[in-house]
Parts: structure tokens; sequence; C-alpha cells
């Protein structure tokens, strides 16, 4: 048959088709579109983006046909809008989501970013996919301790306490709880878990010390985000002694995990029957109220904290964040300059002034603070918190976009401290805006691998996948690789 009837033939085949598929007669229009396929002397991709729209329409759907067909229009016209997104949707349905993700992604990006559909749809693949992603990862993670300057934080956020005190005769697991304690003042974390847990199974002599061993197991596992676990030794410690203030503090925190702030807040009640003056108490509910959003409450809990024990920093920094958060600028600066004069050796008031400077784009004002935080820090003989260096870099970066120095300050935070958290996102991100994708890559996967809850975990993944599809964009059209800068902002 000559070439030109056969593609007259093919053409009124698929008019045919086209016919049946307006009738919903999914069944004969695909016979007309495979027979056009087998006629055509030259393969045309509409052929088979029709025949995948009725197999996408058949009772039930045969996604994986619609799949194979859109495979052969795309091979034939890699920029064939329609078939692309056929098979998208049909690879989401499927539950292959990083291959819908990577077409969903390339549709936006061919298409200018003016369909909301597809905009969309990314969005949707991608908190699908990264939630699904965290959940099988925290499923099967080992527990482990956060990193150093989080772990180290934590439990800078309450009052010191004095060791406890040895009995007189004291068993394996008193020595053990001393020595857990011990290790936990100078900064062994690993170390001071250890032996806490040594000591619970060695066995305790009175119900006061249990009490503090179990809520310093308790204080690891929440940190390990064993929360569950956390929960029954605080619970534990509550039972052997309820005057335990700390551990009714702690079981907030829990509650507030799970969604109880109810509970959360009956627990704070309860600690305030048993030690109205206990300044822990006050800030620590604040950090709660802080959370919600409740500033005023927050800065008034902060402000009875710091009536009973002036000394303790971070209830005169949050206070002043708080008041801040509510709009009360005057207040938060002139409580801000009033803490650096009351603790001029502590890091942590320059690094927090500094933020707030950062954030109302003073930025000479607040690299001043970073640089004076980062000084104090260096001078401590302890490690290191690198979090000035990060927010350092950040300035540099939003001040002069200069990329290379808020990169070295990254890089040096994370030589100090390789598991900063706060180094390793904002030096991917660094990197994503600069189209260095591959070590972006590296960081996000860094990101997903630190971080401590489900939710971080999920941010990092949704970052992760979302540049991993660029990376297949610019291989597929490797001539459009200059729209992705839109794509980075939009992410």
């Amino acid at each position: 048959m000559p070439e030109e009837e056969r593609t007259k033939i093919a053409a009124s085949l698929k008019a045919k088709g086209n016919a049946a598929y307006q009738q919903r007669k999914f069944a004969t229009a695909i016979d007309y579109y495979t027979r056009a396929i087998a006629v055509t002397p030259k393969p045309e991709p509409v052929f088979f983006s029709n025949r995948a729209a009725c197999y996408v329409n058949l009772n039930p759907p045969q996604h994986e046909k619609v799949v194979e067909d859109c495979d052969q229009a795309l091979a034939l016209d890699k920029n064939y809008l329609k078939a692309l997104n056929r098979r998208a949707a049909a690879l989401e349905a499927l539950d292959r989501l990083e291959d819908a993700l990577r077409d969903y992604t390339a549709a936006a990006i061919l298409d200018k970013f003016q369909n909301m559909a597809a905009a969309e749809a990314v969005e949707r693949v991608l908190k699908k996919l990264s939630t699904n992603k965290a959940q099988q990862i925290f499923a099967s993670r080992e527990k482990r301790l956060p990193s150093h300057m989080f772990t180290s934080a934590y439990f800078g956020a309450f009052r010191p306490r004095a060791l406890p005190q040895l009995p007189e005769n004291p068993s394996q697991g008193d020595h053990t709880l001393l020595m857990a304690f011990e290790a936990l003042q100078a900064s062994d974390y690993a170390h001071a878990f250890t032996l806490v847990t040594e000591a619970i199974e060695q066995g305790i002599t009175s119900d006061a010390s249990k009490a503090e061993a179990l809520n310093l197991r308790g204080t690891f596992k929440f940190l390990m985000t064993d929360v569950e676990g956390a929960k029954a030794d605080f619970l534990e410690s509550l039972q052997l002694d309820p005057t335990l203030t700390q551990t009714w503090v702690k079981i907030a925190s829990v509650w507030m995990e799970q969604g109880d702030p109810k509970q959360a807040f009956e627990s704070f009640e309860k600690a305030i029957e048993y030690n109205p003056n206990d300044p822990d108490i006050y800030y620590h509910r604040g950090q709660v109220l802080f959370i919600m959003n409740e500033f005023g409450d927050a800065a008034e809990n902060y402000t009875k904290s710091t009536e009973l024990d002036d000394k303790f920093v971070f209830s005169h920094i949050q206070l002043a964040v708080a008041q801040y958060k509510s709009g009360n600028l005057a207040n938060s600066m002139a409580t801000f300059r009033k803490t650096l004069r009351a603790f001029p050796d502590r890091s942590e008031p320059q690094n927090y002034y500094g933020e707030l400077l950062l954030d109302q784009q003073r930025y000479p004002d607040a690299i001043e603070k970073f640089d004076r935080a980062i000084e104090i820090e260096r001078a401590k003989s302890t490690q290191m918190n690198v979090l000035p260096l990060v927010n350092k870099g950040l300035a540099l970066f939003q001040w002069q976009q200069d990329v290379e120095a808020a990169e070295k300050c990254c890089q040096e935070a994370l030589e100090i401290d390789p598991e900063c958290e706060a180094a390793v996102a904002t030096l991917a991100q660094l990197s994503l805006q600069q189209g260095k994708i591959d070590i972006a890559l590296k960081m996000f996967d860094r990101q997903s691998q630190l971080a401590r809850s489900e939710p971080e975990l999920t941010s990092a993944l949704t970052y992760q996948y979302a540049t991993e599809a660029q990376v297949k964009f610019m291989q597929t059209y490797p001539e459009m690789a200059a729209q992705l800068g839109q794509m980075a902002r939009m992410m």
C-alpha cells in the first residue's frame, strides 16, 4: 500500500477513534487507535497519547497501559505535555511517586509555570512522597541522640542542680548514677545515657534517687524521639517522687508532642502545686505558650521566671523575643540591651539580639553581634556553639549576596560541629540557589539524616526530592536548564 494512502487511512482511523472517545465508547476507540498505529507509515505521538486517554477511562483504569503508551508518545516527542501529564497521573495512581514527581515537575517547567494544576500536582506528590518516606524511615531508624549543640541547648534550658548525694551504704547503682550526672556535667551525653541506664538496671537505693535517674533517662529518650519510652520513665519518676517539679515540666513537653496541650498545662499546674517558686516551671510554660503564638502570656511567664531567679540568661532572652513577636519593639530592644549588660560573657544574648536585628535588615549591627558571639564562643574551653557562625553567613548573604563568605561561615561551623542542622540546611539552600545541584543534594541528604523529628525529616526530604526531580529534568531537557532558577524560587 502506498505511504500516502496509509497516512490517510491512519488519519481516518484516528478520527473514528476520536468520535468513539467523545461517545465514551473507550474500548472501540482503543481499537481504532491501535489500528491507526499499525497502519501509519510514520509513528504519531498523538495516537499513543489518545489511546492512553482511553485506558484512563476504562473501569477499572489500566494505568500500566497508560504509562506504556505515554512512554511511546514521549519517545517520539519529549515536549508533549498531554502525554507527560497523563503519564504523571498514571504513575501517581500506581504509587510510583518519584516517577510521577519527575513528570509533573517537567510539565510545570515546560509550561513555564503557567498551569496551576501542574504546580499543585508537584506540591501534592511532593507532600505525599516526603511524608510516606519520613514515616518509613522513622519506623526503622535506630534511636539516637541529636547533635551535641541541640542536646546541650536542651539541658541548658534547665537551671543547674546539685549532684545527688550518695547514701550511707551506697549500692553499685548509686555509684553509677553519680557517674552519670558527672558525665552530664562534662557534656558527655552518650556516656551519661549509658551510665544512667546501667544505674537503673543495677538498682538504686532510694526512691528519690531513682526518680532522678528515671527523669534523666526519660530526658535522653525524649531527645532520641522515643516519646512513649520517655513518657513511661517520667510517669514512673513521678510515682516515686511527685515533688520532682522538673519531671512535671518535662512530661508537659511529652503531652505537647502528643498533641495534648490540656494535659501539658495540667502538668505545669501540678508542678506549681509542689513548688510555686521553681523558676523553671514558668520558663518552660512560657516556651509552650510561645510555640502556640500566645506571646503576651509567654512574656508573663518569662517575667515570673526572672523574678524568681534573674541569673538564668534564657528567661531574659525569651522575654525579649516574645516582646518582639508581640510587636513591642521598643520594649524588646530595651530588654535585650539590659540582658547584654547583665550577661557580658554569654554568647546567647549577642546571637539572639543579632537575629532580631537581622530580621529588621540592620545588617551591620547584626553582624557586629554575631561576631561578638563568635568571639565569646571561641574563648570557651568546651565545644563551641556554632549557631552565630551560621547566622553571620546568612546575614552576609542577605546583605551583600556574598555567597562565598556565607558558605565559608557554614563550612567552618560544620568543621567544628559536623551535626549542626542549621549549617547543613543553609549550605543546601545556598548551593541550590547557585545551581550547585550535586552539593545541594548531598546537603539535603545529610539534613535528612540529622532530622530529629518526623516534620523536620519530611521538610528535608521535600527539598531533596524536588531537587532530584530538577536533576532528572536537566538530564532530559538540557536545553531548558535555565528555567530551573524559577523552580528553585518556587520551592
